[in-house]
């Protein structure tokens, strides 16, 4: 695979920048059931922060063979939809319930702090496809996890997934003990 940690060294030098200051140079909230808060608009607002973390996680998924980027909205579109042009695939737009205007799939699954259902078009996805989720941030889990059954119980497989950041202390990447998942920035 490819080594991340390398990657985001070598982009210090394109951008000027560190990628750890980033999430810590911006306002770090405090929510109730969520540990820590990680606000990813001071990147996205730098052209060249935004560009090189759009192809480090292009690069992470080089070596994956698959038909489709599917995201979750909103914040995984940012990524998603970028990373699936640059590699010529197709994306799939994962919505909160009722957003999507035709016949859709849905899961309803455990966030940090509630519930939410999530849905994709029914006719999306073709068995046997192979797929990569792609989001800005790994935390429980929960989210992937959800995509993930929807996608085999729609005959396709989850091959990767790829995540701007990983907050590793909530050990997500339990939730998806068997696809491979790769990050860019990770916090303990």
């Amino acid at each position: 695979g490819i080594d991340l940690a390398a990657e985001a060294a070598g982009f210090e030098t394109v951008c000027q920048c560190e990628w750890a200051d980033y999430p810590t140079a911006v306002l770090e909230k405090r929510w109730p059931h969520v540990p820590r808060f990680r606000d990813i608009t001071t990147l996205l607002k730098d052209a060249e922060g935004l560009r090189d973390a759009v192809d480090a996680i292009t690069a992470s998924l080089a070596d994956v063979s698959f038909d489709l980027v599917l995201s979750p909205e909103s914040r995984g579109f940012i990524f998603g939809m970028p990373v699936a042009y640059n590699m010529g695939k197709g994306f799939v737009p994962v919505r909160k319930a009722g957003k999507l205007p035709a016949e859709t799939i849905s899961k309803e699954y455990e966030l940090e702090y509630g519930k939410a259902t999530i849905e994709i078009h029914k006719d999306a996805i073709k068995p046997g496809q192979k797929v990569v989720i792609v989001d800005d941030l790994m935390a429980t889990g929960g989210t992937a996890k959800a995509i993930m059954e929807m996608v085999e119980e729609m005959g396709a497989e989850v091959v990767a997934s790829a995540f701007l950041i990983e907050l590793d202390f909530l050990n997500g990447r339990k939730a998806l003990p068997d696809c491979r998942v790769e990050a860019v920035i990770h916090y303990e």
